[in-house]
């Protein structure tokens, strides 16, 4: 094992598995921390970064049922939030922090909630705001755009059909 000093990032390789692992409530401040470590640039950006804001934001839906903490080779290198709701899946939050990002962490969190959603026959919606690199990334897997409002973005992904599943006679 390779040592290393403790606060230093660690970004995932291609080999490391990206586990979801529950949160507590009482990760509240790690998860607000890595918040607005991920969105800072992007608020900054657009002239909106204040902490205070974020974390009182954050703090406001926190819920710690639909929360997971986003793991790849042992380290927490961000948190992704679905709520469940009758007729859809919300990707509320998904963070990654910045030294992890472009290594495929969204991508592969992504695949896990289109299998959770594909299995529940739930089409997912998620917003991002509108200077925000995350537009990029949610149209290209597979989301289509409905509305903005004046800083969001609102996309959706319908559910694909289950694997195996009937639609037909074979004959």
């Amino acid at each position: 094992m390779v040592a290393r000093a403790p606060n230093m990032p660690v970004a995932p390789n291609q080999n490391s598995p990206i586990i979801l692992v529950p949160v507590q409530q009482s990760d509240l401040d790690n998860l607000v921390a890595i918040r607005i470590e991920a969105m800072r640039e992007s608020l900054e950006r657009v002239g909106r970064f204040d902490p205070a804001r974020a974390r009182e934001r954050f703090v406001g839906g926190f819920e710690a049922r639909n929360t997971r903490y986003i793991e790849a080779a042992g380290e927490r290198v961000g948190f992704v939030v679905v709520k469940h709701h009758p007729n859809e899946l919300l990707l509320d939050h998904l963070y990654v922090r910045p030294s992890a990002q472009g290594s495929g962490v969204g991508s592969a969190v992504l695949s896990q909630i289109f299998k959770e959603a594909d299995a529940a026959a739930l089409p997912i919606k998620v917003g991002a705001l509108k200077e925000s690199a995350s537009n990029r990334f949610y149209t290209r897997h597979g989301f289509q755009f409905i509305e903005s409002s004046e800083f969001d973005n609102y996309y959706v992904r319908q559910p694909s059909p289950a694997i195996g599943a009937h639609s037909g006679t074979m004959g």
